[in-house]
């Protein structure tokens, strides 16, 4: 099957792995007329592995003896324990189904933070009180999370299944060279105890020594840069003391849990290496301050790194993130530093816009399709970097101009065709690149004149478009104003000549009207 290291590509890993008796393929039943005599030739139609491994055995003899076996089996344990969960798991999917899965996924997180922001801005009515409105916003959210979260099981297994896969082939190929390695030790005649990675072995010894000194001598910083380490011990998580941490530059597939540990840990960095998630555990790092995972395989964050109130810096370049965790910006408050450039982002979480202590954001390279509405609210923000989002980012918001601090920005290679119309409020801004966009406002003669002259021209351009609102307010309100003196000098008159009109009306149609005395006096 599929799951099987190919001969031609792990000759010696095939060789190996067919003769642990739980992983050798079985032939198939042979069914034979007990009437006819069998064939010389029969059998030779199919593949026989028999004839494989003896061709290995004789280029490599010492694959024969049987310590450099036994030693070469339990160097591939982790290998034959994969793909026994991999064969219940079932085949590789293929990789439409892959990319259908991570679009909805994606597709199911948008939408989530769409219907958590309407219940976040829904207004309370006037007679529930306030904390039963509470209790009601939250029991709705957490609705809307159980219906995503029940929505993206099926295509997260899709996900976790090809990711697993990924993973299995990278192992084969490790696993190849180690076995290359202890035969090539097999020739030299060293040991058995000396046949395994002699770097992995100085490397743990190290490691022992580094753990055994940071124990003895209570150690707040330890670095382990570029030492070509594979795991991290649990121990690790004991050293109470440690404050900076140096895992950088690595081959690390996973952070133990047991980091959690580490409480009074103010800086990680663990950039470089082969991770492709974090422990959830990480959320308990309430000191920590600085995290660098940068130029990994990540594709998603914990929301608990939600948790880390106290990061400043947040740097999670070059991965393969296609979303960032919902809260992120209601906790992180005191982020100052946020880098995700290198991504696959298609939109960042509106609760982004909460950040209020966020000075940078780097999110070049990425997939966006636009900023949150609220963006406007970073008023400490000093540099921005947009650029390189080619045809999905083509505008940006209203609330673009109430970025008050920002110094630098880069629109470079987008799709942007006009700058928003507060753009001159920026007084700050001191750098701008907006080149490779079809820009029309401001045109590209402005442009070229630098920063300054572009926030003229957008000022005067808002300036303009205040006065001709102003101008059609002033008109309608004199509208108004004519209309209502004309109604109300119609309905004066109305009143003017109905009251008239049956005064004539009574003197006329009278039958005949009394005779004043004092006239009658006076004649």
């Amino acid at each position: 099957m599929a799951m099987d290291p190919n001969p031609k590509s792990f000759p010696i890993l095939s060789y190996v792995m067919a003769r642990i008796p739980s992983l050798s393929p079985r032939p198939p039943p042979t069914e034979f007329d007990i009437e006819q005599p069998a064939s010389p030739s029969s059998g030779h139609g199919r593949f026989d592995p028999s004839s494989s491994s003896s061709r290995i055995v004789h280029e490599m003899p010492h694959l024969s003896d049987p310590k450099v076996l036994a030693s070469m089996t339990t160097a591939i344990s982790d290998v034959a324990q994969t793909r026994s969960v991999l064969k219940t798991l079932g085949e590789r999917p293929d990789h439409e189904a892959v990319d259908t899965a991570k679009a909805r996924l994606v597709d199911i997180e948008v939408n989530l933070s769409a219907k958590l922001q309407e219940i976040v801005l829904s207004s309370r009515p006037a007679d529930v009180e306030l904390l039963e409105w509470r209790a009601h916003l939250a029991e709705k959210e957490n609705e809307c999370r159980q219906a995503a979260d029940k929505e993206k099981q099926v295509y997260k297994a899709i996900v976790q299944l090809d990711e697993m896969h990924e993973a299995y082939e990278r192992m084969l190929k490790e696993a190849e060279e180690r076995l290359v390695k202890i035969y090539e030790s097999a020739e030299r005649g060293l040991p058995e105890e000396e046949q395994l990675d002699p770097v992995s072995e100085e490397v743990n010894e190290e490691v022992a020594k580094i753990l055994q000194d940071a124990n003895e001598k209570e150690m707040d910083r330890i670095s382990l840069t570029g030492r070509r380490l594979r795991f991290l011990p649990e121990e690790f998580g004991h050293i109470r003391g440690l404050v900076v941490l140096d895992i950088s530059s690595n081959q690390l597939q996973i952070i133990p849990d047991s980091i959690s540990g580490l409480e009074n840990l103010e800086e990680l960095n663990a950039s470089s290496n082969l991770l492709e998630s974090l422990p959830d555990s990480i959320g308990l790092l309430q000191k920590l301050k600085l995290l660098n995972v940068s130029a990994n395989k990540l594709h998603a964050l914990p929301d608990t790194i939600c948790h880390c109130r106290s990061l400043v810096e947040l740097d999670v370049s070059f991965n393969s993130l296609t979303y960032l965790p919902t809260n992120i910006g209601l906790e992180l408050v005191n982020l100052e530093k946020l880098a995700v450039q290198l991504n696959k982002l298609r939109s960042l979480p509106s609760s982004v816009c909460g950040m209020s202590s966020l000075r940078y954001l780097d999110a070049h390279f990425n997939e966006l399709h636009g900023l949150p509405q609220a963006i406007g609210k970073l008023t400490k923000l000093e540099y921005l970097n947009l650029s390189s989002n080619f045809t999905d980012l083509t505008e940006l918001p209203h609330t673009f101009g109430d970025l008050i601090s920002l110094r630098e920005l880069d629109l470079s290679n987008n799709q942007i065709h006009a700058l928003p119309d507060t753009f001159g409020h920026l007084e700050n801004l001191k750098k701008l690149n907006v080149e490779q966009n079809p820009l029309t406002v401001p045109p590209m003669e402005v442009v070229s004149k630098g920063p300054d002259a572009v926030r003229t021209f957008m000022s005067k351009r808002w300036l303009e478009i205040l006065q001709e609102e102003d101008r059609k307010r002033t008109l309608e309100m004199d509208e108004q104003t004519q209309t209502g003196w004309l109604t109300r000098s119609t309905s004066w008159l109305k009143t003017y000549v109905s009251g008239v009109s049956e005064t004539v009306s009574g003197i006329v149609g009278s039958p005949k009207s009394p005779r004043d005395p004092y006239l009658d006096q006076q004649l």
